[in-house]
Parts: C-alpha cells; structure tokens; sequence
C-alpha cells in the first residue's frame, strides 16, 4: 500500500476537464467523440504518440465499460460505425 503512495498522483482523484464542444450534462456524445479520436489518433501516429492517450483517458472515464467493451468487439469485427472509411473509388 505505502508503495501506491509513492507514485504520482498517487490518491489523487482527476476527472476529465470542461469540453466547450460538449457542455450539457449528458456526455454520451463526448464518450463516443472520444473513443473514436482515440483509435483515429492512434492510427494516425501510431500506438506510442503520447498524446493519443488524453483520448483514451477521458472515454475510459466517461463510457460505461459495457458501451467500450461493444465498441471494441465492433472494432475486431470491423463493423464499428465510428471508424467506417469509403473504399476508394477505382479509377478505370
């Protein structure tokens, strides 16, 4: 337990901050919007692109874990609506 103690943030409570884009008391949309940035984001920069994970961090702490854990079956499936990219269109 004293070594918990010891770590940054150790018992320090942090929420996610004030989104201008979402200032209602409902957060669903904030949930999805940053879940799909996340995957976006990693995608883009790669897993180890440190700020990628204020995505992650801020739709861990506002999605229901079932609503995450759908998304991600959805994902492997490759049937998750948030990440859908048109195929290109061939040029004959």
């Amino acid at each position: 337990m004293s070594e918990d103690l010891n770590k940054p943030f150790a018992g320090v409570l942090k929420t996610v901050g004030f989104d201008a884009r979402f200032p209602n008391t409902n957060q669903t949309k904030n949930c999805w919007q940053n879940y799909v940035d996340y995957f976006k984001c990693v995608k883009a920069k790669g897993e180890d692109y440190a700020p990628c994970e204020q995505f992650k961090f801020a739709y861990t702490e506002l999605c229901p874990p079932q609503w995450t854990e759908k998304w991600d079956e959805q994902r492997e499936n490759n049937v998750f609506p948030g990440l859908y990219e048109r195929p290109a269109k061939e040029h004959h």
